[in-house]
């Protein structure tokens, strides 16, 4: 029997009657609805690299890489291309399925295009899916990005739009939604999500979904973040989620986006066992894999293999390119992964 309907009209309301059902049936039905679309004991991996680490400019209070906070970083320039395509061949080798490539800017500079380009183009010629967020985007930047085969734009709404001041105020709400509008016109997907434990209510938690689900397309991935509290950060001092809070907010991204992938993202490290399995039954198909996401610890990979394993989960099959790109660009690409040390120095320079 079909319980979900892929809904963009939620209210306040529908939201919150979920938030409040009892936790199990709430998790019952979720996992009913995550098993419409997806086998529930596989799960997507995603390897996450920070290309450029630190010194940005804007001033989200949850962030290490922000300029506005002394939390100790160090920061890097753009990495050179070839260091980029290595870590990918790292993370397919470990069983990654899509590579994600984080740069800590407001947006993506003019000179920088061409690197952060070359490196969608190399990653993706090893059969992986691309993922990258650099921030707001242009129009023509996108497009840019699109034609150079990026599968999947990461820009997360973090909060609610009534919480959203508290936050951040060097990006407005809209310049998100903006972005989004434009990864979704060029053809790409979009992974957006956002963070609990700002401080935030149930009801910025609703209202976030709401804002996510009421796109005119659900993001294809939909990572659910919680708090890495890091020193000098404003949010360093900021509660504890409640786990099962947590869970429930899982839950409810399942029901409302269930054709979702929804992520178990940041704030794995502090979780247990047993709340990553509950993590997987509320309908989360899809981790972040490795030792660290962008500057923040992660469970390291045989780790997760070994849960995996006890939960009889196994990784989603990597999603080859074969049928969507040409032979000839394949090759143009591994052509230019050759030229790359050339560029890369000149980049560096």
């Amino acid at each position: 029997m079909t319980v979900s309907v892929t809904r963009h009209d939620w209210a306040p309301a529908d939201v919150m009657a979920l938030f409040n059902m009892p936790f199990n049936d709430l998790l019952f039905r979720a996992q009913t609805v995550h098993r419409e679309h997806f086998n529930p004991n596989r799960v997507q991996v995603s390897t996450l690299l920070s290309i450029k680490t630190g010194a940005c400019p804007e001033d989200c209070k949850y962030c290490p890489q922000s300029g506005h906070y002394n939390t100790g970083l160090e920061k890097e320039k753009l990495l050179e291309v070839q260091k980029v395509l290595d870590e990918a061949t790292a993370a397919k080798n470990i069983g990654a399925t899509r590579f994600c490539m984080g740069a800590a800017w407001k947006h993506p500079s003019e000179k920088d295009m061409p690197y952060v380009l070359e490196m969608v183009r190399g990653v993706r010629a090893m059969g992986l899916e691309t993922c990258m967020t650099l921030g707001k985007l242009t129009k023509e930047q996108t497009a840019a990005l699109a034609d150079a085969g990026l599968d999947y734009y990461n820009h997360n709404l973090d909060t609610s739009p009534e919480f959203y001041g508290n936050i951040i105020t060097t990006r407005t709400y809209g310049d998100r939604l903006e972005t989004l509008a434009y990864v979704r016109d060029a053809g790409m997907k979009i992974c957006s999500g956002g963070i609990l434990g700002l401080g935030e209510s149930v009801e910025d938690r609703a209202g976030l979904l709401i804002q996510l689900a009421n796109l005119p397309e659900h993001p294809e991935s939909v990572p659910i973040n919680m708090l890495v509290k890091v020193k000098g950060t404003p949010l360093e001092n900021e509660a504890d989620v409640d786990p099962f809070d947590f869970i429930r907010t899982l839950a409810v991204a399942r029901i409302m986006m269930p054709k979702s992938h929804v992520r178990l993202s940041a704030g794995r490290e502090q979780m247990n066992e047993q709340t990553q399995s509950l993590a997987f039954f509320a309908g989360a198909n899809s981790i972040f894999y490795g030792e660290r996401l962008l500057t923040t610890a992660n469970p390291q990979a045989g780790k997760d293999m070994r849960l995996f394993e006890r939960l009889g989960i196994k990784p989603e099959e990597r999603e080859e390119h074969d049928d969507e790109v040409h032979q000839a660009a394949i090759e143009q690409a591994l052509m230019e992964q050759r030229d790359s040390a050339l560029i890369s120095n000149a980049a560096a320079g």
